[in-house]
This record gives C-alpha cells, sequence and structure tokens, in this order.
C-alpha cells in the first residue's frame, strides 16, 4: 500500500510510519510541527519508501499518485497542548477531518480515524463500551478536544454513510513510550521526568482517579489490524488493566529507584475524568486483538528514552 499518515511526525504517527514501513509499504507522513518533531522521524531520512511533507492539515490536502489508505493522527493530544491551542485544536478535528477525508474519497482509499477515550468524557458507566456515548461538558476547557473527536467520528461516519468511504475508527486509551515529549504534561513523561531528577512525584487530588496504561506497541498492533479488518464502527484500543494514579506513581518510582516519593497537590483541570478503562470485547472478537506488554516490562524502555533526552 501508499499511505498517507497525518500527524506523522508525532508521538505516535511516527511510531505507525515505522511500523508501515516494516510491512513493506510506502507512508507519506505529514505535520505542521506544532506538536510533533522531525526529531521522531530523522531515522527514516535516506529510505526510499519514505516522504515527508510538512502541511497542516487544516488547508487542502494535495497528493500527487495513488493513495491506498489515510491514517488521520494530525492533533494536539495532551492537556498542555489543547488548552494552550484550543483553536487549532477544534480546526484538526474539524476542517484537518474533513480535508483528508476528502483526500480519501477522492483516492478511493481506506480513512481510518485516530479518535480517543476522551469521547467519553468524564464517564458515568464503567468499563467504556463503545455503544456508550458519553458524558462531555462542551464548554469546559477539555471540550475543545473532546468535542472535536466527537466530530470527526461524526463526519467520518457521515463520509462512510453518504459517499462510501471505507472507514474506521480507534478511541485510543492511555498509551506511553518512546518518542513521547517530555513536557507534554501528560501523566507518564510527568512522572518519569520527575522521577529521573529525583523528585517527589507530583499528585493532583488524592490519587484516586484511575488511568489504563498501554504500551504504544500493543497500540500500533491494533490500529494496523483495524486497518486490515472490515469493521467500520469505533474500537477501544487499550489495556484493560486499570490503576490509580497514586498506584502508578508507586511503580515508577519503584521502578527508577526514585526515592523522593510523593507530593499530593489540589489543582485538576476541570472536567479530568475520574475513572477511564476500555472494554476491548469488541477488539478481542473482531481483531484478535489484546495487549501484551506489561506496565514494568513498557516503562523501561520508556525510562531510557526519557534518561538519553534529559
Amino acid at each position: 500500500m501508499r499511505v498517507l499518515i497525518t500527524g506523522g511526525a508525532g508521538f505516535l504517527g511516527s511510531h505507525l510510519c515505522d511500523r508501515f514501513l516494516a510491512e513493506g509499504h510506502s507512508v507519506i507522513a505529514m505535520d505542521n510541527l506544532i506538536t510533533g518533531n522531525t526529531r521522531n522521524i530523522a531515522h527514516l531520512a535516506g529510505n526510499p519508501n519514505f516522504y515527508f511533507i510538512r502541511h497542516d492539515v487544516t488547508n487542502y490536502i494535495y497528493i500527487a499518485g495513488p493513495v491506498d489508505a489515510v491514517l488521520h493522527f494530525a492533533s494536539p493530544a495532551s492537556p498542555i497542548d489543547y488548552l494552550k491551542l484550543p483553536i487549532q485544536t477544534l480546526k484538526v478535528g474539524a476542517l484537518g477531518t474533513h480535508n483528508a477525508l476528502g483526500l480519501a474519497l477522492n483516492k478511493g482509499a481506506k480513512f481510518l480515524l485516530a479518535s480517543t477515550s476522551e469521547v467519553y468524557g468524564d464517564p458515568l458507566v464503567h468499563p467504556q463500551k463503545e455503544d456508550y456515548p458519553g458524558n462531555v461538558d462542551p464548554i469546559g476547557p477539555r471540550g475543545v478536544y473532546d468535542e472535536a473527536k466527537r466530530f470527526a467520528e461524526a463526519i467520518t461516519m457521515a463520509y462512510h454513510r453518504y459517499h462510501g468511504v471505507d472507514t474506521r475508527i480507534v478511541r485510543i486509551f492511555n498509551t506511553y513510550g518512546p518518542r513521547m515529549r517530555l513536557a507534554d504534561g501528560r501523566v507518564v513523561p510527568n512522572f518519569i521526568a520527575q522521577a529521573l531528577r529525583g523528585e517527589p512525584l507530583t499528585v493532583y487530588g488524592d490519587g484516586s482517579q484511575t488511568r489504563s496504561f498501554q504500551y504504544m506497541s500493543d497500540l500500533i498492533e491494533g490500529i494496523y489490524r483495524l486497518l486490515l479488518s472490515n469493521y467500520n464502527e469505533p474500537v477501544n484500543i487499550g489495556n484493560p488493566v486499570e490503576m490509580t494514579i497514586l498506584q502508578f506513581a508507586e511503580t515508577v518510582n519503584a521502578v527508577t529507584g526514585n526515592n523522593a516519593g510523593i507530593v499530593f497537590k489540589d489543582e485538576r483541570i476541570k472536567g479530568d475524568p475520574q475513572v477511564r478503562q476500555p472494554d476491548i470485547s469488541r477488539a478481542r472478537e473482531i481483531l484478535n486483538w489484546e495487549p501484551k506488554v506489561q506496565l514494568r516490562e513498557g516503562l523501561e524502555p520508556t525510562i531510557a528514552y526519557f534518561r538519553e533526552v534529559l
């Protein structure tokens, strides 16, 4: 295949580039580098099957020649980014998705949308299944990301139903691994950076809020299988093993050997979900997929990467 990956210089987009190239496909990565970084794809320079285009997908997307699949991963994805870039976040979810779908329609290509567990908001159902419509505050500070992705899902399904575009939607739960940005504001880089500096880890609230962490290679495998499947509606890809933020902080301290402990702060972003755990029954049934990498196993290469960055 010849595939376009928007957001291809980002954390997940760059790993997708690696996977598709490893499978023998030709990859075009597109990124405006607002949150992506060419360092993530520098190792691909000179690969005859890889091409990078610096472009903002909220503007018209032109690709010469055939395209077999469009994977739309362009978007700020961490709270620190979408709180700082609210308009850009909304535009890439709306205009960017529209443009990427238009390209897929024009080329007769498959289209895969990177959605998020954030479409469930602060869920009242636990764990979260794909048929749960969510509990989202559209005007809260996190609404710019939540609603951008909810709109992106809606227009993706509209293109599928009205234009017959062969669509996929992956709802991504918390994912970690090498190439995450050190200061992107998410809990994994925050905790690891503090631990490697020998600082106490900052836990907001009492640490009882839960998350489910999956290693990036498990996610990439799920996405690859989803693209090759025939399933058009949303699929959760995440790790169903749930833990509290406090437990996660203790694990990071243990793995890094950080003895500085934990400090608690009251501030939390309004709307920050109290629980987050995927129901992956659909992924198991349709894709024969479930995560394989245990938390400590995945933390080791992630910590090694951040040691280098620091």
